[in-house]
């Protein structure tokens, strides 16, 4: 038998200590043994990412009579209602999904913010806001593209205090977003606004395409934006002790961005949204077709399941848009959602043609489409017909077939060859010489669905490093490393733990160098945003590895040129179609997707679902919250 992991001997814990909690409030042996299996149940399941599990999945057969199951095991003194969830460790709400109480406090708080907010007093459209809007929006105006939703997500955001943005990238997130600003900021010059993100890549590039979008704007409102972002954690002030900023002590904000919103687990979101002021603006970007959270929940997606809108939002929107009467009409909805009037699909890419295989790819993978995907690939495949955009390498070898290792060779070629350079010409002591080198590593990335195995990012990081120390021999001669170090001039390196102290967070990058004048051995070189560098001695780092490839989990948030997508040899509950398409949108110009049909096929009929009661909580919080009057 194999044995039992730390993490599963960790849920069998869990079951043993309510079993005996049980027995100790007088529960029969039958409904002990009951609550161990669902305490076993709940814990292996939190651990995959759901925040809750079905009753009936938990304890087969208990559906055909679920009220005389609930009631049995409420009054068992270890389970509680969401009515009276007093001190039980455990909670079963009424349609049957079995929490931690934990994790059902902080969905039904979250729920109660997200609604608060969505349900604020609505703005009027004024004609000078309907001006402003024509005015930013009227270059744009495309006769194929009425109704411009990003001037309609636009004019609800001016309108509400929440808004739930999901696009795939390429549709215009972060235009809105800067025309967004630009009206705020118009109304209200000293408007206090926050851009952020889960991650620090992910932040550090929000802020480059807020600049490179903004050039159109008047100087006087250019200035105004906002000239960096942080990561959620920064924003929150992360301690040792807890986070600075929460419901009791909110941020000084009048407006909030968050990017790459769909990373955001479950109590990440809770503690973020908490923080943010009753009458600020949310606004929130993501995909609803990525991946979700590394942690518990799909927060974003469940947010972003209902583009509705109300008869008055829609009149309203009309009008302020100069849009006929009757002409907005919004997707048809993933399901019923409790958010009408907050949420807005982007469909249209700017970035990829109709004609771009990789647009292409993406939509048939983000649609399930198994079939057409490969008929895709299998024109990629084709020497008459590869444009060198979209590569397929039909290949499942261990290790990989020698074709694509030279490909993750002679991506990063260029980067070696600018080190080399940059490092001859004595140049990386300067902040513009080591944010080059950041962006010229930026520019290429091997992405891996799994982080072990011969086609795992550990393989593939290690395979890189004994490439680039011989390619780089003369300069790790020129300053060396102590004995035994990872470390060599050129290596890029990625973070893995929070280092608050250092200003070092999960998944930031950094670049190996020579010491400059006054410094003592290598140091690693974090770009920031803004175009500053912080320098860290290599032998101060948190943990961290090698960043040649990354998993697909850690690229969401960040966009390279050009990327080689590894997937495994065989199908794997790793591999989903929702890796995969975050996996290809990765890249901006080409893919190289190295995997068998199978497999693509396989995830790409594997799509993700995660247990929630999110949208259960939304609406019991819709319910209990007071409407407003539009």
């Amino acid at each position: 038998m194999k044995p039992a992991t730390d993490e599963d001997a960790l849920a069998r814990g869990l079951a043993a200590h309510l079993q005996r909690w049980a027995a100790a409030l007088g529960a029969d042996a039958a409904l002990a043994q009951q609550l161990a299996a669902l305490g076993l149940a709940l814990a292996r399941a939190t651990r995959q990412g759901h925040v809750c599990v079905p009753l009936a999945q938990a304890l087969p057969g208990c559906e055909d009579a679920l009220p005389q199951t609930l009631q049995r095991l409420r009054a068992s003194g270890v389970v509680g209602s969401p009515q009276v969830p007093g001190a039980c460790p455990l909670i079963v709400d009424d349609e049957g999904r079995v929490y931690l109480h934990r994790d059902f406090d902080l969905e039904r708080r979250l729920a109660q913010r997200v609604v608060r907010a969505a349900r604020f007093d609505p703005q009027p459209l004024t004609s000078e806001v309907a001006a402003q809007l024509g005015a930013l929006f009227k270059a744009d105006a495309d006769a194929d593209a009425v109704p411009d939703w990003q001037q309609i997500a636009t004019a609800l955001a001016l309108r509400q205090r929440l808004l739930v943005i999901s696009g795939g990238p390429g549709t215009g997130k972060t235009t809105t977003v800067v025309k967004l600003l630009a009206c705020l900021l118009a109304q209200a010059p000293q408007a206090r606004i926050a851009l952020a993100a889960p991650t620090g890549k992910a932040a550090a590039r929000l802020v480059e395409a807020v600049n490179a979008r903004a050039t159109n704007l008047p100087a006087a409102l250019r200035e105004r934006l906002p000239q960096t972002a942080s990561t959620v954690h920064r924003l929150l002030g992360v301690t040792p002790q807890g986070f600075v900023h929460h419901a009791g002590r909110p941020l000084a904000l009048d407006v909030v961005v968050v990017d790459e919103a769909s990373m955001l687990d479950l109590a990440l979101a809770t503690q973020l949204l908490e923080a943010v002021p009753a009458a600020a603006r949310i606004v929130l970007l993501g995909d609803q077709h990525q991946l979700a959270a590394v942690e518990s929940g799909a927060v974003f997606a469940e947010l972003a399941v209902d583009p509705g809108l109300s008869e008055s939002c829609r009149v309203a929107l009309e009008a302020a848009c100069a849009l006929p009467a009757g002409s907005l009409r919004p997707p048809t909805p993933l399901q019923r959602g409790a958010l009408q009037d907050s949420v807005v699909w982007f469909e249209r890419n700017y970035r990829f043609a109709a004609s771009s295989r990789i647009g292409r790819l993406a939509a048939q993978i983000k649609g399930g489409e198994g079939d057409a995907a490969l008929a895709t690939l299998q024109e990629a495949a084709q020497p008459d017909t590869a444009d060198g955009e979209l590569l397929w390498c039909d290949d499942a070898d261990t290790p990989p077939a020698p074709r694509v290792r030279q490909a993750w060779l002679q991506g990063h070629g260029p980067y070696l060859q600018a080190v080399q350079q940059a490092v001859q010409q004595a140049l990386p002591a300067g902040p513009e010489a080591a944010a080059a080198l950041a962006h010229a590593f930026a520019r290429f990335r091997v992405l891996c669905a799994h982080r072990e195995g011969a086609r795992g990012m550990a393989a593939v990081n290690a395979a890189l490093d004994a490439h680039a120390r011989q390619r780089l021999a003369l300069l790790h001669a020129q300053h060396p490393s102590p004995p035994g170090s990872a470390f060599y001039v050129g290596r890029p390196v990625m973070v893995l733990k929070n280092q608050p102290l250092l200003q070092l967070f999960n998944g930031d990058i950094g670049i190996t160098l020579p010491p400059a004048p006054g410094e003592s051995g290598l140091v690693v070189a974090f770009a920031q945003a803004g175009g500053e560098v912080r320098r860290v001695p290599a032998q101060r780092l948190p943990e961290h590895q090698s960043a040649w490839a990354m998993t697909v989990h850690k690229a969401q948030g960040s966009e390279f040129d050009a990327v080689l997508v590894l997937l495994p040899e065989a199908r794997s509950p790793v591999l989903t179609r929702e890796l995969l398409y975050t996996a290809v949108t990765r890249a901006r110009q080409r893919v190289l997707l190295a995997g068998s049909a199978a497999v693509v096929a396989a995830a790409i009929a594997a799509p993700t679902r995660r247990h929630s009661g999110l949208g259960a909580r939304l609406r019991e919080a819709l319910a209990a919250l007071v409407p407003s009057e539009p």
